[in-house]
């Protein structure tokens, strides 16, 4: 991302093409900037373009690309990058027209996902979502396949791999499935086991930077890295939270979201991102203090649509309260519950944990009877899976009163009925 650490960043140029009046370009390549930044560059000049498509051969029409080109002059920038997903094509042309490199929304998030990768799974995600978005690219990045080194756009596992044809890129694919899919066969067992031990499952989801990672961290100790970056962690985490009645739930960060979220990216972190869809709840976190929140609920709700995450207890935590500096009401009608909470500051992390053992008491019945000391293990799934309010020992066992899932309920009174006998 940076050639030199000791030296300045990498000066860069953002270029935008609004289409509609009132659309969210300026937005858009204010997170750009973000993403730049994060990715160890410094965005110096901002250039929008309004026309009503975006041309087809050089993203922006000759007049921009001639004011790209003094732009360029006058701030001494190395590369420009473009807001949206480039065609061959365009990327081709732009090289040939400005002598610079050119980069894209896509492939700057590629390189920040590249540099946070740290798992073996994320690994082989990165790469595949990195030689799918370059294997269609080969001719149009003309002179830069051959620029490696540090330089933002050419990190990560998939650097190595920028100079090879075509048909070896599709081998490495090939290559690179398999291990995905022994991997992916790896996390459906762990699934198989979660659901064989009837630990409950939340998700957490949200737009990148909304402080998922810290709400981890001080529910149970996680010690997840929090940074103030676009996409700062990247592999998911998975940890118990303990409730009171010793309840438990497994919570489980996943990826943030972003706008523009490249499809090569969706389809590589599909089985990571699906745990949300394989969840008993989702946990969705809000940045309260910024000002897109609402475009930002939007695109989470518009990702997890697309990954097929339906009819799920939803939990919105409006975070970052102690930065808003603003007093308008936070809705999302979408949720089923809603909370204000600053997550570093620790403020209404109590009231996170009453709502949720409140959920998970919403799938359990009240149990009050007594265990023969001869069911040693009915007693161990009870205090394992359910919600033991006490237990009392008396002459015909142990006297217990518990919230119990309708599946251990099931065994508990066949075991009772059947001791009785």
């Amino acid at each position: 991302m940076i050639e030199n650490t000791q030296t300045e960043l990498e000066r860069v140029i953002l270029v935008g093409v609004s289409e509609n009046d009132g659309d969210d370009t300026v937005d858009s390549l204010a997170e750009l900037a973000e993403l730049v930044k994060t990715a160890g560059a410094e965005a110096v000049e901002t250039i929008i373009q309004n026309r009503e498509k975006i041309h087809p051969g050089t993203y922006v029409g000759s007049g921009k690309v001639d004011e790209i080109r003094m732009a360029l002059a006058r701030t001494g920038a190395i590369a420009i990058v473009c807001d949206d997903e480039l065609s061959p094509a365009q990327l081709s042309n732009l090289s040939d027209l400005l002598d610079v490199r050119i980069l894209d929304r896509t492939l700057i998030i590629l390189d920040i996902f590249a540099a946070h990768a740290t798992t073996s799974e994320g690994k082989i995600q990165v790469e595949l979502a990195q030689l799918r978005y370059r294997s269609s690219r080969l001719i149009g990045l003309g002179k830069s396949l051959s620029r490696q080194g540090g330089q933002m756009g050419n990190k990560g596992p998939g650097e190595k791999k920028l100079e090879l044809d075509r048909r070896l890129i599709q081998d490495r694919v090939a290559q690179l499935r398999r291990e995905l899919k022994e991997v992916e066969q790896h996390r459906d067992i762990t699934r198989a086991k979660r659901k064989k031990n009837a630990k409950p499952v939340a998700a957490i989801v949200g737009y990148t930077n909304a402080g998922k990672s810290t709400l981890l961290n001080h529910l149970t100790d996680a010690k997840v890295l929090e940074e103030d970056k676009l996409f700062a962690t990247l592999d998911p985490t998975t940890r118990v939270l303990e409730l009171s009645g010793k309840q438990e739930i497994l919570l489980t960060d996943t990826v943030g979201f972003i706008r523009k979220l490249p499809h090569h990216l969706i389809e590589a972190f599909k089985s990571t991102l699906e745990e949300a869809k394989y969840a008993d709840y989702i946990i969705h976190v809000v940045d309260a203090s910024n000002p897109q929140r609402d475009k930002h609920m939007q695109i989470v709700y518009q990702t997890l649509n697309e990954l097929g995450v339906k009819d799920k207890p939803i939990v919105t935590l409006f975070n970052k309260q102690d930065l808003r500096s603003d007093d308008e009401p936070l809705r999302d009608f979408r949720a089923d519950h809603v909370l204000s909470i600053s997550a570093k500051q620790n403020d209404g992390l109590d009231r996170v944990k009453e709502l949720l053992e409140q959920l998970l008491r919403e799938n359990k019945v009240l149990f009050e009877g007594i265990i023969p000391f001869t069911e040693g293990g009915l007693m161990q799934q009870i205090r394992k899976q359910g919600e033991l309010i006490s237990e009392e020992y008396v002459a015909e066992g142990v006297e217990v009163k518990a919230y119990l899932t309708q599946e251990v309920l099931g065994r508990v009174l066949a075991t009772v009925s059947k001791s009785k006998q």
